[in-house]
C-alpha cells in the first residue's frame, strides 16, 4: 500500500493528506485516535486513490466535508458515498450545486463531530457563497485551518467582482485573523500550506491590490 504524509500527528488526532488531478486538489483525512472515526475533507478526484487514503487510516469513513461548490472539489463525491454508507456535509449556500445533496448544511459557526473531535465551520463567503473552512483545535499543537480555496499562502482566493473580493477579506480578517493566533497552520485546497503569521503582515497589501 502507498504511504501517505501524516501532516499533524496529536494526542487526539492524525491529518493525512493526499493530492489528486492535474489540478494538484489537497484530499485531507482526519482520524481520531480514540474512536477511529474519519473524515475526508473534499473528495476532490481519484476515488481509488481517496479509498486507499481511507484504509492509510482506520478504514471507516464516517463522513466528508465538501468546502465549496466548485466542480474540482467534488468529482469523486458521489463515488466515494457509492462506496461507504458516510454523512456528507457542505455550507448550505453551495449545496445545490453538490453532486450529492448534504445530510448536513452548515453555516458560520457551526461544529461537526468525528469520533470526539470538533470541527468549527468557518463561513468565508467570496470565493463562492457558501465557502467553509474548518477550525480543528488540539491542547498539544497549534489550531489547524481547512480552508479549501478561501486562504492560500500570498492572499485570499480568487473572486469574480469587487464585492466578492471584499466580502472574502472582511470574513478572513473578522473571522480567521481576528480570532486565530499566528502559529495557526493554514492548510488550503492546492498546493502547501503557511501559516497565519506568515501572511497576517500582508493583509493590509492583499485590500490594496484587490485580489
Amino acid at each position: 500500500m502507498e504511504s501517505f504524509d501524516v501532516l499533524v500527528q496529536t494526542g487526539t488526532y492524525h491529518l493525512r493528506a493526499c493530492s489528486v488531478s492535474e489540478m494538484d486538489n489537497n484530499v485531507y483525512l482526519l482520524t481520531c485516535r480514540s474512536s477511529g472515526a474519519q473524515a475526508v475533507v473534499d473528495a476532490a478526484d481519484d476515488v481509488d486513490t481517496i479509498e486507499r487514503l481511507v484504509a492509510a487510516g482506520t478504514g471507516s469513513l464516517d463522513l466528508v466535508v465538501t468546502t465549496h461548490q466548485h466542480w474540482d472539489h467534488h468529482r469523486a463525491l458521489a463515488d466515494l458515498c457509492e462506496r461507504y454508507a458516510v454523512r456528507t456535509a457542505a455550507g448550505a449556500e453551495d449545496a445545490a450545486a453538490l453532486p450529492v445533496h448534504p445530510d448536513v448544511l452548515v453555516h458560520d459557526g457551526d461544529v461537526l463531530t468525528v469520533g470526539e473531535l470538533r470541527l468549527e465551520v468557518i463561513g468565508l463567503r467570496g470565493h463562492t457563497p457558501g465557502s467553509v473552512a474548518l477550525a480543528l483545535r488540539a491542547p498539544d499543537s497549534p489550531t489547524v485551518l481547512l480552508t479549501g480555496d478561501s486562504l492560500f499562502p500570498g492572499g485570499p482566493g480568487r473572486t469574480t467582482s469587487p464585492q466578492d473580493f471584499t466580502s472574502l477579506m472582511d470574513d478572513l480578517e473578522a473571522r480567521v485573523f481576528a480570532v486565530f493566533p499566528d502559529d495557526t497552520v493554514v492548510l488550503p485546497g492546492h498546493g502547501a500550506g503557511t501559516t497565519l503569521g506568515a501572511e497576517r503582515p500582508h493583509l493590509a497589501q492583499w485590500r490594496e491590490r484587490g485580489w
